[in-house]
């Protein structure tokens, strides 16, 4: 008896936690890879819920497992430093990687876009309005102010975000290869508090994007991958 509780024991030891994939591997580039591996974004917790329940259902939100755990520690560091900020992720990947249609990156599990957090018109941190009739927030158009209606981007918030992904990435050995915002609030970014480092450490792509980043901005994490043979 005792020897099967113990067997039983490395069994359910051995078992990777929801997020805690044992190994991914990125095969190829963003623009053209594959997935191996691949483990779901968490689905929500205390500050932070994805973008739309049914584009996580389909499976539309996988990572590598790396990723997964920094996006996670990176939420868990904002809890504790801005505690009334909320955040929504996007669209990062199928669970074997590939083309994710509208995307034209987000193909070897280290794409996320992440939504804009926003404030209400009383100040307050609030989801950004996702549904069907603006694609999940992905239809939502912000003016150069970042404003729409009656929400205006929380660049502070943005700028937390970048900073916790950061350092939640450097804890893990994943770097932050590049961040793609629209080019009009990159210096509002610099306003911040966080704006020297964000001028120091976070790089964001140069020339025109291919649609506007006004709801998201897009971040590509850095690991080795595997070419394919």
């Amino acid at each position: 008896m005792r020897h099967t509780t113990f067997a039983c024991a490395i069994i359910l030891f051995s078992i990777a936690l929801p997020g805690e994939a044992a190994e991914s591997t990125c095969v190829g580039t963003p623009g053209k890879g594959r997935l191996e591996g691949g483990v779901q974004l968490k689905k929500e917790g205390p500050n932070f819920a994805p973008y739309s329940t049914l584009g996580t259902a389909i499976g539309r939100t996988y990572v590598h497992a790396k990723v997964a755990k920094v996006t996670a520690e990176a939420y868990g560091k904002l809890a504790r430093s801005s505690p009334d900020k909320f955040f929504v992720y996007g669209e990062s990947g199928w669970a074997k990687g590939g083309r994710i249609r509208p995307h034209r990156t987000h193909q070897n599990g280290l794409s996320i876009d992440f939504m804009v957090p926003v404030l209400n018109a009383e100040g307050k941190s609030v989801p950004l309005p996702g549904s069907a009739k603006n694609k999940f927030g992905y239809g939502i158009e912000f003016d150069r102010a970042g404003q729409y209606e009656r929400f205006a981007i929380d660049f502070d918030a943005v700028a937390e975000h970048l900073y916790a992904l950061h350092t939640a990435a450097q804890a893990n050995g994943v770097g932050l290869a590049r961040v793609i915002f629209e080019p009009d609030y990159i210096a509002k970014l610099h306003a911040t508090k966080r704006g020297e480092f964000i001028r120091k450490h976070i790089v964001f792509m140069q020339k025109p994007a291919w649609i506007r980043h006004d709801e998201h901005y897009h971040v590509d994490f850095a690991l080795p991958c595997r070419r394919d043979p």
